[in-house]
Formats: C-alpha cells, sequence, structure tokens
C-alpha cells in the first residue's frame, strides 16, 4: 500500500506524561494513523488525557500489565502496521513518515530506529544511544547477550504480530524481549538509524523500580531461546538461512 494505517498503541498506567506521548503521535507529518490508548486500570493522571479524547480511540481495562495492555491495543487495531509508545515516551514529528518509507524499501517485516535519552523536562541527556547492528547474524548474537531494540521505536506489520502470537503476559517487564526473539527467529528487521524517538529516563520508571526482578525475567528469556538462536546463529555462518539482513 502507497500510504497504509499505522495503528500507534499507548498502554497508560497512571504515567504523569502521557499527554506528552499523545500530542507527539498527533504531531506526526504521516497522517495515515490512528492513536489507540490502553488505560491499565489507571487511578491518577487521566485527566491529561482530556483535551484528546476526541481524536483518540480509548479504551480501559483493570490492571493487567504492559502486555495485557498491547494485546488488547493491537486486537483493536485497524491498521496493517503497528508502533508502540510508552506513555513516558516522545515520538519526533517524522519517526512514522521515515519508518514507513524505510519499510517499504527494504521489504522488512519489522524497522526500528535509533533514539535519544531525555529527562523528566524534556532535556537531551544523551544521542543516539540504540545499538546499531547491520548484520543478521550479529544481530542474533546480541539478542543472546540483551534486547536490542527499544520498544517504543518499532514499527512492525500487523500480521506479523499475528503469527507469531501475542505478548506474552507472564512477563512483566521482558514482554518485548521476549517479543523480538520470536519475530526475529522468522521475520526480516532492519534498523533505521536515526534517532526518531526521545526515551524518558525518570524515577518511576519501570527498569529502575524493579531491576532485580527485570533481570530474573531476563534470565528466563535467554534461556528459553538459547537452542533455536545457537541454530540460526549455525545457519547464518554457513549461508543456509536467507532472510538477508537483520
Amino acid at each position: 500500500m502507497e500510504n497504509p494505517m499505522v495503528s500507534v498503541v499507548i498502554p497508560f498506567y497512571n504515567c504523569e506524561f502521557v499527554d506528552q506521548a499523545v500530542k507527539s503521535v498527533l504531531d506526526q507529518t504521516y497522517k495515515n494513523f490512528e492513536i489507540i490508548l490502553v488505560d491499565d486500570g489507571s487511578i491518577k493522571n487521566k485527566d491529561l488525557l482530556n483535551p484528546y479524547m476526541d481524536r483518540i480511540q480509548y479504551i480501559y481495562k483493570e490492571n493487567g500489565g504492559t502486555a495485557t495492555a498491547l494485546n488488547v491495543g493491537i486486537q483493536a487495531a485497524s491498521g496493517d502496521l503497528i508502533a508502540w509508545l510508552s506513555s513516558d515516551d516522545i515520538f519526533h514529528p517524522d519517526k512514522l513518515q521515515k519508518q514507513v518509507e524505510f519499510m517499504k524499501k527494504t521489504k522488512a517485516d519489522l524497522v526500528y530506529t535509533n533514539y535519544n535519552l531525555i529527562n523528566e523536562s524534556n532535556e537531551t541527556i544523551n544521542k543516539n544511544v540504540g545499538l546499531v547492528i547491520k548484520r543478521r547474524v550479529d544481530f542474533l548474537r546480541q539478542l543472546q547477550k540483551s534486547c536490542p531494540i527499544n520498544g517504543s521505536t518499532v514499527l512492525v506489520k500487523k500480521e506479523v504480530l499475528s503469527l507469531v502470537g501475542g505478548f506474552n503476559k507472564s512477563l512483566k517487564y521482558t514482554q518485548d524481549y521476549d517479543m523480538w526473539n520470536r519475530i526475529a527467529c522468522k521475520y526480516h528487521l532492519e534498523i533505521l538509524n536515526e534517532s526518531l524517538l526521545d526515551y524518558r529516563v525518570h524515577s518511576n520508571m519501570g527498569s529502575q523500580r524493579f531491576a532485580d526482578e527485570q533481570r530474573k525475567e531476563i534470565e528466563v528469556v535467554q534461556e528459553k531461546y538459547k537452542d533455536i538462536l545457537d541454530r540460526l546463529i549455525y545457519l547464518e555462518e554457513n549461508g543456509e538461512a536467507g532472510l538477508g539482513s537483520i
């Protein structure tokens, strides 16, 4: 499609920055999008959404975690492509435009980007902090060590998410890491090496508050995919895989 519909799913739970996330999508240069905001049982900061309620699809659900909120949003999406935006992060104005064009050019099933770090005052504290990995075999090796993709940078075909299944709701902190493993095993991923997202670092972010629990989940995901990644790496090294770059 020339201008495919993009469904931007924003999971929301009490976040004080959610209005900035929504506004960053509304300010996109790419206009064929919808915003699906999934309120995961919030008890505060919902009033920040009042100015935008006529321009978003608002879904309320009982608290169940990020994976459940993402799954509800994806199920409600009418777009051919899915973007995920965490409620404390900000899209750059041309993010969707550049990703859609890059996806068409590379024929990728998933495109992710580089990103900058910002603080609570929207001040940039570090630029271009993402991992830039060009070769598929190197990407697979990195998956065995850590999560190389920031979820809010991703644009992915909805069909791919349907075929690999939803985000794993038993994983509270690493549902994204698990998903990228599943997709990378079967589909074509590409990085657009340009920072098109501001990722917010703040005291209430889950990766800081629940670091120990997150570390345990990381180990679970790594063990789950160890054997299949070993096999895929072997095939890539011997020229037998055939999926192209990442």
